[in-house]
């Protein structure tokens, strides 16, 4: 998606009427604003004293979506920020979601609600239901503070250090890999917008009763001086269902030297490799920095069955391998970055809620491809036509039936044929 082929509010109308959501009524394109203040926040050492900061200084409300609220050191911290924010009558709202949290969801709902915070959890988890519509996740990262200051990314409410692995490997891992955006400006409008609905969705449907306010658009933030061009790019099950793949598929057809991805779990469509494959053999260099070490194992050998094809047409493949690699970000030609929750597998692209932004800004592109390559030159290791020629034949076998596998759930879990 281009910056061309997205339209921008028309700046005669009023503002309430310029902006109903976050998307153009007649194409379904996100709305793409200018002015906006975008600030590229790396790990948890640059996120949470900003979110932290944010919270302090509410007035009015804070709007807080995660897939994982862990109660760890940076957890407890949130948390009594969130608490303190409340008991000083700030509106607070936290959106965990039922599985993601699954293990700290009541722990947050009795340690927050007596403060007067408003706790839900999105589609709770339980043993002995299967329903394939649970399968259907909240994991998307959202801050919104005062309908003024607006966080998106791919970082969860957990230490970076917080790693599950035994003690001896603990110990020699290096912090999580990942990013946020923290925005000012006409965007936060759409983010506003975004959570609001959410929240009174959710809430209609566990109350089982209408609410006695709707989400309304609020009024535009003013433009911030010369400040970059940006959009919020949705995926859910009703009219964004593809909202973020095409985002990147329309970036990659106008992609003309340099396309540089990392994403923890890489498990692409049939779409989404070809596009891959159609830029490197037209001169496009194609660089993917995915995941090194084993996190979940099905996943990981599945997405390892893909290497020797993307090797083959000339993508260029490293391995992250200091810690877990948890970013889902992407640059075009210095041109189109975005950053936010959504991998490139099945889950993110056919089955969970998901919020990336798209950004149109050469600063911050630059920003973004250089922590990339720094991360390539230093911290990961190449896959090359040779190393996936080594690897054996009891390797190469367990790939294929791993990415069989993932594949055959995918289809049974959205009925979708391009798994």
């Amino acid at each position: 998606m281009s910056g061309e082929a997205l339209r921008e509010p028309p700046a005669a109308r009023p503002a309430r009427r310029a902006f109903r959501r976050p998307f153009d009524r007649s194409t379904a394109r996100p709305l793409v604003f200018s002015g906006n203040r975008l600030e590229l926040l790396k790990n948890g050492e640059q996120y949470f004293p900003k979110l932290l900061e944010a919270f302090e200084n509410a007035t009015r409300s804070i709007y807080l979506e995660t897939y994982i609220f862990e109660l760890d050191s940076v957890g407890e911290r949130v948390a009594d920020a969130l608490a303190a924010a409340s008991r000083r009558g700030v509106d607070v709202h936290l959106l965990i979601d039922g599985f993601g949290s699954v293990v700290t969801a009541d722990a947050l709902l009795a340690r927050l609600r007596p403060h007067g915070a408003k706790v839900m959890v999105f589609r709770r988890t339980r043993w002995y239901r299967l329903e394939r519509r649970l399968l259907r996740r909240l994991h998307r990262k959202i801050a919104l503070i005062d309908d003024r200051v607006a966080f998106v990314g791919g970082i969860n409410i957990i230490d970076d250090h917080h790693h599950h692995d035994p003690e001896p490997v603990r110990a020699t891992l290096g912090p999580r890999f990942d990013f946020a955006v923290r925005c000012e400006g006409p965007l936060v409008a759409a983010v506003a917008l975004t959570v609001t609905r959410l929240w009174w969705t959710v809430s209609v449907l566990q109350m089982k009763r209408r609410p006695t306010w709707r989400p309304y658009p609020p009024e535009l933030q003013p433009v911030v001086g010369t400040g970059g061009r940006a959009a919020l790019l949705l995926r859910d099950n009703l009219r964004n269902r593809s909202t973020i793949e095409h985002a990147y598929l329309d970036a990659f057809s106008r992609a003309r030297s340099d396309v540089l991805i990392a994403n923890a779990y890489f498990l692409p469509g049939k779409k989404f490799r070809d596009a891959l494959c159609a830029m490197a053999e037209r001169g496009v260099r194609v660089r993917l920095l995915l995941q090194g070490r084993v996190e979940y194992r099905l996943q990981h050998y599945a997405q390892q069955a893909l290497y020797g094809d993307l090797v083959k047409c000339g993508v260029e493949i490293f391995e992250y391998t200091p810690s877990y690699l948890h970013a889902k970000v992407a640059v075009v030609d210095d041109k189109w970055a975005t950053v936010g929750s959504s991998n490139i597998d099945p889950y993110s692209l056919l089955l969970a809620r998901e919020a990336n932004i798209a950004v149109y800004d050469e600063k911050f592109a630059r920003q973004l491809r250089h922590e990339l390559e720094l991360a390539i030159v230093n911290e990961s290791t190449s896959v090359d036509a040779d190393a996936c020629a080594r690897r054996s034949w009891l390797r190469r076998t367990l790939s294929w039936i791993a990415y069989q596998m993932v594949r055959g759930l995918t289809l049974i879990a959205t009925r979708r044929a391009d798994a």
